[in-house]
């Protein structure tokens, strides 16, 4: 064809495409020169085929710039930021959102939301373009906004004012108001064409809202479908519960995040235990769906399949991170997978159109000796590859020898609460157990075109013990206590003790509260709830500021409130068909099992990184991940740390994570795992990295937030050649 036919034909095109709208189709974003989604695509993979960084030159990486997303006020960042055309979004400790100059780090704008949404954990944001019409959405405390990317302002059309209500579609058929408790989204949901899926986070006590999925409509924000994760009256599972279970128990949330085949058109997600936590009387059977990993469509939300990796949870074992996507070989055809990591150290690899393992996994006898009233399972599963990537039970041989008083102090609190076997039920007397905390964790995984898993784990031992409801109310203590302090006894003590020390980042003490937070703050904190700590709206604002001037010592009440009373009050107001559930053993504040000196009571390695063949089941690597500094100068050999946030991967050979407590980044050789390169952040970065290219350069980019018992700070961070 010569010269003038090839311009002719050229012009016929470009006039075809204008007249019939084809210059206006969207290319599908993906990962690489951009990071437009949580995960990097739709299917999570964590992955990017940019390799300007790569072995070679991943020495010579230095920052690039920082951006103060605290400004005034330091904080945690769990956001993993998304890049769409040279823009980065993501969100402040505070969770205002913000638009960026991904090449210079100069703020475009910045949306601050209303004063009623009280923060919550954000880990990150969402994309959405219709033409012109260019949307982030995210969730702050139960609201979910729809913003204008180019301008930072909001899009009333969407919902109520630009704002939807994430209680919405909980109401189904319960007699109690679900308005009036804890909702919110700490993690992205998956966009289908103009159909959003989302999960929550809700409590995990006897006050938990149900953790239905729901589906909105982008445009109007209207809800298009609700998938009941515990099953109503005639839906499939109904049997798997004791009857009109629904009208009272809650949980079976997915807060962890979702993943999307855009072709199959399925949105894929884990859930979590119901409530609540560690005792489940009222809730014989396996209890679908919880602890399941499920396949919906994602335009009606009907079920695909489900697998479910825990039947009747006692131990809190929610799937902590989102599935991720993959294609493997086996018997040399290809295969779509669906891949889930576990909090307890599991690998799940489900062909990803019958929801089958590709794996031999066993279904075994378990113990099921529990609390009175309780129903273990009788079985549970075992798979048999990957092999765990965290240890599974903790033996003798496990006792930390740091030194001999180390050992000696250790061994005599593990005779104590020895726990042969990792489904022991929940008891009074104690047990030890690894996955309160990983395991994997919220930070997930990522995978390479090749197969190769990668992730973080850790291996901290954590003791729970039960108390029954008479004493984790009210303690054995005697004589009348104040209105605030029996307030408190009632709705507190279960989480941060009867003493108010609570345990570590997750339950933190109350002592001198008031130094670190305004009476203001924390009055708003009890009503709207945040992280793991539920909304106590359902309590009367009187009772909630009782509550607040106990804690703060200014309670100025006498000691009226008579403890015998109390007591029996707490022993019979046990849930039969009410809400809230009230069940008749709650759990201790859990605590780390540690040695004299605060380490985990355990050998090391404490927390470690892994590449696992997905096509094999095989370990290609594993090694310790992070290090205390303090025993490194000692001549400790690299312990390991436990670590909150994912690894990113990338076609320059190269898998970047920070994470650690010992507040580094670091880069690792994918095929060996030998470290390349690590820069000291100036504050943790218990966040996701990411990266993408603006104008021919490669940026990799953390948020640097600090917190977990570590300094707070507030940084994005991006780091270039």
């Amino acid at each position: 064809m010569n010269t003038r036919k090839l311009l002719t034909l050229g012009v016929i095109i470009i006039t075809a495409s204008v007249i019939y709208g084809w210059d206006k189709i969207e290319k599908p974003l993906q990962a690489g020169k951009d990071w437009p989604y949580y995960g990097g695509n739709k299917e999570g993979n964590r992955y990017s085929p940019l390799d300007q960084i790569n072995l070679k030159n991943v020495k010579d990486l230095k920052v690039a710039w920082m951006y103060d997303a605290a400004v005034t006020k330091k904080g945690s960042i769990q956001c993993q930021p998304i890049v769409v055309d040279g823009v980065l979004y993501g969100t402040t400790p505070d969770l205002n959102l913000f638009a960026l100059n991904a090449a210079t780090g100069q703020q475009l704008w910045k949306f601050v939301a209303s004063k009623g949404d009280r923060p919550n954990q954000n880990r990150g944001v969402m994309y959405w373009q219709d033409g012109e019409d260019k949307r982030i959405l995210y969730s702050i405390s139960s609201g979910l906004y729809a913003v204008n990317a180019k301008t930072g302002e909001l899009v009333t059309s969407f919902g109520k004012d630009g704002r939807v209500d994430l209680h919405e579609g909980l109401q189904t058929n319960l007699d109690h108001d679900v308005s009036k408790l804890s909702v919110n989204a700490t993690s992205p949901g998956a966009i289908y064409k103009n159909t959003l899926v989302i999960g929550s986070a809700v409590s995990e006590g006897g006050d938990a809202a149900p953790g239905h999925i729901r589906a909105f409509d982008i445009v109007t924000g209207k809800l298009k479908w609700v998938f009941h994760t515990i099953p109503q009256p005639g839906e499939f599972g109904y049997n798997t519960w004791p009857k009109d279970a629904y009208k009272t128990i809650g949980g079976t949330n997915s807060w962890s995040g979702m993943t999307l085949d855009e072709r199959r058109g399925l949105v894929f997600f884990g859930t979590g235990s119901p409530s609540s936590d560690f005792y489940g009387g009222d809730r014989a059977g396996s209890n679908l769906f919880a602890n399941c990993i499920v396949a919906l469509e994602a335009e009606t939300g009907k079920l695909k399949w489900y697998y479910q990796t825990i039947h009747h949870d006692l131990w809190d074992r929610d799937h902590p991170c989102p599935p991720n996507l993959g294609t493997i070989k086996q018997n040399g055809k290809k295969v779509d997978v669906v891949v889930q990591a576990t909090k307890d150290g599991l690998v799940y690899v489900l062909d990803r159109e019958k929801g089958t393992s590709l794996f031999p996994v066993e279904e075994r006898p378990v113990p099921t000796k529990g609390l009175p009233g309780e129903h273990p399972f009788p079985t549970q599963k075992f798979p048999l590859k990957p092999a765990p990537f965290a240890r599974q039970t903790y033996t003798e041989a496990d006792i930390s020898d740091l030194s001999p008083e180390t050992h000696a102090y250790v061994k005599a609190q593990y005779l104590k609460l020895k726990t042969p076997n990792k489904w022991t039920p929940p008891n009074t007397t104690g047990t030890l157990l690894f996955g309160y905390s990983g395991g994997a964790e919220w930070g997930g995984n990522a995978v390479d075109p090749d197969g190769i898993l990668y992730q973080n784990s850790n291996e901290e031992p954590w003791e729970l013990k039960m108390s029954d409801r008479e004493t984790a109310a009210t303690g054995k203590q005697n004589g009348p206590v104040t209105p605030g302090n029996a307030l408190y006894l009632t709705n507190c003590s279960s989480c941060h003790g009867q003493d108010r020390k609570g345990s570590g980042p997750e339950l933190p003490s109350l002592i001198n509260i008031d130094k670190k937070r305004t009476v203001t703050d924390i009055r708003n904190l009890l009503k709207t709830g945040s992280g793991r700590m539920p909304s106590f709206r359902h309590l009367s604002e009187k009772d909630r500021n009782l509550i607040v001037s106990f804690i703060t010592n200014k309670e100025n009440g006498k000691a009226t409130v008579n403890m015998k009373e109390l007591r029996t009050e707490a022993k019979t107001n046990v849930s039969k068909n009410r809400f809230p559930y009230k069940p008749p053993y709650v759990s201790d504040p859990w605590k780390r099992f540690t040695d004299q000196n605060g380490y985990p009571g355990i050998k090391p390695p404490w927390g470690t990184l892994n590449a696992i063949d997905l096509n094999t089941g095989e370990y290609l690597w594993k090694i310790p991940f992070g290090e205390y500094p303090e025993l490194a100068k000692k001549g400790v050999p690299t312990t390991g740390t436990v670590s909150y946030g994912g690894p990113l991967v990338t076609a320059g050979g190269l898998v970047f994570i920070a994470g650690t407590k010992d507040e580094k980044i670091r880069a690792f050789d994918k095929k060996t795992g030998s470290m390349v390169w690590e820069y000291q952040l100036p504050a943790g970065g218990f966040a996701t990295p990411i990266t993408y290219e603006v104008d021919g350069k490669q940026f990799v980019v953390i948020a640097a937030g600090g917190g977990r018992d570590q300094k707070l700070g507030g940084n994005y961070i991006a780091f270039a050649l």
